[in-house]
C-alpha cells in the first residue's frame, strides 16, 4: 500500500523544521509528501523547497480546504494520511496510522496529545478532554486533520473537503464519512504532538475561528446553545437579590471547572498551585470566545456571506 503524505502551512517557519524531521524519520516512509503552502510571508515555503522528498505547491490565499484539495489532487497514490505542520509526529506514527487501512478501513483515526512547555500551555490544553486513547469510543469519535488517513475514494464520496467553509473542514467531512456509515477505525498509537497557543490573543483568535465555522456549517448547535443557556443563567444568578441562586451558581461552577483544573494541575507539576487559579479564568476566557465566534458565525450564514451547499 503506497501512501501520499499531505498537509497545507501558512507562515509555520518556527515550527515547519521540527514537522519535516519527524516525518523524514518515520520507520514507514510516505511515499511521497506534498505540502501547500497558503502564501507564506517568512521562510516557510523556503524550507519547504529546500527539504528532500517533499513537493511543495503555492497556492495564495488558499483557505486549508482547498489546500488540501490541491495536495490531494497532486498526489499520486490512493491512500492518503494528513499532518499538520504544527505538529510533531514520534517514528511509528504513520506505520501506526496505516494499519487499519491494511486491514480494510476506510478510514484510520489517529489521536492527538499536547506538547506542554509553559504553565499557559499546561491550562489550555486541560480545557479539552484528553481521554486515553483505550477510552475512546471509535462509533463517536471523531479525528482532528492532525492525525487522519483515508482512501482516495472516500473523501471523493463526500466531495472533498469544503472550500466554502474557511475552518473546521475535517469535522464536516468527519460528519459526511459518519452519515454514510463509512468504516473508521481508531489507529491509537498513532499520537500527533501539537502546540497549544503560545498568547491569549492567539487563544482567543483559535477559539473565535473554530466556534465561527461551526456556525457556519450548522455543525454543534445544541452545544453551543448550552453554553448560550449556562452563561445566561449564570448571570441571571450572580445579579439576583437572593443568596441561594449565587451559592447554586458558584456550586456549579466548581463542578463545571473540576476535570480542566484536574488535567491542568496534572500537566503543570510544582506549578499545579497556579494552574488551578488560572485554568478556570481561562475556561470563561475561551467560552467567551466560543460565543461571541458562534454568533458570528450564524451571522455569516444568515446574511449569505457564508453559503454551505445545499442538500
Amino acid at each position: 500500500m503506497k501512501v501520499s503524505l499531505i498537509a497545507t502551512v501558512l507562515n509555520a517557519e518556527d515550527h515547519v523544521g521540527p514537522f519535516l524531521a519527524s516525518i523524514a524519520a518515520q520507520t514507514r516512509a510516505p511515499d511521497e509528501v506534498v505540502i501547500v503552502d497558503g502564501g507564506s510571508a517568512d521562510g516557510t515555503l523556503d524550507s519547504l523547497r529546500a527539504a528532500d522528498g517533499v513537493t511543495a505547491l503555492l497556492e495564495p490565499g488558499a483557505n486549508i480546504a482547498r489546500g488540501r484539495n490541491l495536495a490531494i489532487a497532486h498526489a499520486s497514490h490512493e491512500v492518503i494520511a494528513v499532518a499538520d505542520a504544527d505538529c510533531t509526529y514520534g517514528s511509528g506514527w504513520l506505520a501506526a496510522l496505516v494499519a487499519p487501512l491494511e486491514a480494510g478501513a476506510d478510514v484510520a483515526m489517529g489521536v492527538t496529545e499536547p506538547i506542554v512547555g509553559s504553565l499557559l500551555d499546561a491550562c489550555v490544553s486541560a480545557l479539552s478532554a484528553q481521554l486515553d486513547p483505550t477510552e475512546l469510543d471509535p462509533a463517536t469519535f471523531m479525528p482532528s486533520a492532525r492525525s487522519v488517513a483515508f482512501r482516495r475514494e472516500a473523501l471523493d464520496a463526500v466531495g472533498g473537503f469544503p472550500e466554502w467553509l474557511p475552518i473546521g473542514e475535517d469535522m464536516w467531512v468527519n460528519h459526511r464519512w459518519r452519515e454514510r456509515s463509512f468504516d473508521m477505525r481508531l489507529a491509537p498509537a498513532a499520537v500527533a504532538g501539537w502546540r497549544p497557543r503560545a498568547t491569549l490573543g492567539g487563544i482567543w483568535t483559535q477559539y473565535v475561528r473554530y466556534a465561527r465555522g461551526d456556525g457556519h456549517a450548522g455543525m454543534y448547535p445544541e452545544r453551543h446553545a448550552l453554553r448560550i443557556a449556562v452563561y445566561g443563567g449564570l448571570l441571571l444568578a450572580m445579579t439576583s437579590r437572593r443568596t441561594w441562586p449565587k451559592l447554586l451558581a458558584v456550586g456549579g461552577g466548581l463542578a463545571y471547572a473540576r476535570a480542566p483544573v484536574a488535567r491542568a494541575r496534572a500537566r503543570a507539576g510544582d506549578r499545579a498551585p497556579a494552574a488551578t487559579i488560572l485554568t478556570p479564568a481561562l475556561l470563561a476566557f475561551t467560552d467567551l470566545a466560543k460565543l461571541t465566534g458562534y454568533g458570528l458565525g450564524v451571522t455569516d450564514r444568515l446574511t449569505g456571506r457564508v453559503r454551505p451547499p445545499q442538500p
